[in-house]
């Protein structure tokens, strides 16, 4: 579905297309690589219209085409090369950066530059601050979440009596998400106030949003319209009201006490603090940065949790085991980190509704940095320049991978974990990653901030449990695809009611 405020974009844009076509001639020769859909110089273009509107039919044919090797797709602004075997995805998990770089296609992907700032690709130690400081703070911060989870559902699920109330679901769960994130990020009293919270929940939608539009143009031509089409200079002015002071007298205490000093928060700003250099510890690109780290909590994780409560207000038969499970579990630790470890059904329903609805029709995008290109296990050769990608969606859809891979086993994975000889293993839990099920990515640089993201998911989970029922009114809302790009339906309400059992 391409969303209508899109199309002053697409008009005219085959002739800006062919225009490209012969500026750009950096672009690399795929002519052995084959190709789905037509590779002419104009009828690639009405190929990658239709990629647009069908990407994740068009990668599943791939898929299945070329099973073991590898197909291209015709993206507006170039060709993407898909890997479609677990052989070729293990060598995007082992390649080097200096051979496929990461940086660079995720900028490319979310057209960096112009909506979330330089900073992503030249200075990108908010990876480090992610992996490091924010992850192990989990356990110790976990009660401050939920907290702001309990808080957040309270003030936008208002239920006066033991009726039924409809509630748009994508919308209120952005908040409840935002609200719990910037607890452990800002803290009190800047996480609840609605300016800052709707404007970190603008800005994660702005960023898919610019990126959408701005992806649309050849390379060229994006330094010029990028400007254009990005809300970060607003967002981010917006953001220093709130954040410069903030800043200022962290930076204050910090030259009086050291960097150490007794009474630092524990949050997202102390962290950035101890990763940033020169230029980067100013007020403006401190907030920017600020922004960014927004932008990865929010989007992704608000999409995952609403897909997920679709799942569970269409099946009532999964209530009950995961209700006695969180009770056993929480009885055992308290509200602790441990218990939602210990909480294995909860975690597989949350993990194959990731695997079920996918983010997104392909994942561990590369780009091949090496001059003198790369060449995969099989002997096929990229030439330098090529964006690489796995097929996600297929490889989660794919009968030799999952049993049943288009229905909805809400237990599947703890089934798994139940007949793996390993008991104390992470095989199965939704943290970890492998060569079928790529949601987070795979290897060094799967997605950093999976555990706290998971973290959450399963309090929201686990509070709506505790709270509530829900229900829906008809059919399972449908997913929303822009190209590659998968979303929960953003107009469906579930309904909410206290819980009567």
């Amino acid at each position: 579905m391409i969303s209508s405020d899109l199309s002053p974009y697409l008009a005219g844009l085959a002739v800006v297309a062919t225009a490209a076509y012969w500026l750009n001639s950096q672009r690399p020769n795929l002519r052995s690589i084959p190709a789905m859909g037509p590779t002419g110089l104009f009828s690639s273009y009405v190929g990658a219209y239709d990629y647009l509107r069908n990407a994740p039919k068009i990668v599943q044919e791939g898929y299945k085409k070329y099973k073991s090797s590898v197909f291209r797709v015709p993206y507006y602004d170039k060709w993407v090369v898909v890997v479609s075997s677990s052989q070729l995805v293990n060598d995007l998990r082992q390649s080097r950066d200096e051979d496929l770089a990461t940086v660079p296609a995720f900028s490319q992907l979310f057209a960096a530059p112009w909506t979330l700032g330089s900073g992503f690709t030249d200075h990108n130690y908010h990876i480090k601050v992610i992996q490091s400081p924010l992850t192990r703070s989990i356990a110790a911060r976990f009660t401050d979440i939920r907290d702001e989870v309990a808080a957040a559902f309270e003030d936008e699920v208002k239920l006066p009596g033991d009726d039924w109330v409809a509630v748009p679901a994508l919308a209120m769960v952005l908040r409840v998400i935002s609200r719990a994130s910037n607890r452990l990020f800002v803290g009190l009293p800047l996480c609840r106030d609605p300016d800052y919270q709707m404007l970190t929940v603008k800005f994660a939608m702005g960023v898919m949003e610019g990126a959408k539009k701005i992806n649309l143009f050849p390379h060229f031509l994006k330094p010029l319209i990028g400007p254009w089409l990005t809300n970060l200079p607003r967002d981010l002015e917006h953001a220093k009201k709130h954040l410069v002071p903030i800043i200022e007298e962290r930076l204050r205490l910090e030259e009086e006490h050291g960097p150490n000093w007794a009474e630092r928060p524990s949050d997202l700003i102390s962290w950035l603090l101890e990763y940033a250099k020169g230029e980067e510890r100013t007020p403006h690109m401190l907030t920017q940065r600020m922004l960014m780290v927004n932008f990865a909590a929010i989007h992704t994780t608000a999409n995952s949790f609403t897909q997920a409560l679709f799942h569970l207000a269409q099946g009532p038969e999964y209530v009950e085991p995961l209700r006695e499970e969180l009770e056993a579990a929480v009885a055992e630790e308290g509200w602790t980190k441990s218990a939602m470890s210990k909480c294995i059904k909860l975690d597989s329903f949350l993990r194959e509704s990731q695997r079920y609805n996918g983010t997104s029709a392909v994942n561990m995008n590369r780009m091949v940095d090496n001059p003198n290109g790369f060449t995969f296990s099989d002997g096929t050769h990229v030439p330098h320049g090529t964006f690489v990608v796995a097929a996600t969606y297929a490889t989660h859809h794919d009968g030799e991978n999952y049993e049943n891979p288009n229905e909805f086993d809400g237990f599947r994975f703890a089934k798994m974990r139940g007949k793996d000889e390993d008991q104390g293993s992470i095989k199965f839990q939704m943290v970890a990653p492998d060569a079928k099920y790529l949601s987070f990515g795979f290897g060094r640089h799967a997605c950093p901030g999976r555990f706290f993201a998971v973290n959450e998911l399963k309090l929201m989970l686990a509070y709506v449990l505790q709270h509530y029922d829900v229900r829906l009114e008809g059919p399972r809302p449908p997913t929303e695809w822009f190209g590659t790009l998968a979303a929960a339906n953003h107009s469906a309400k579930v309904e909410f009611r206290k819980r009567q059992t």
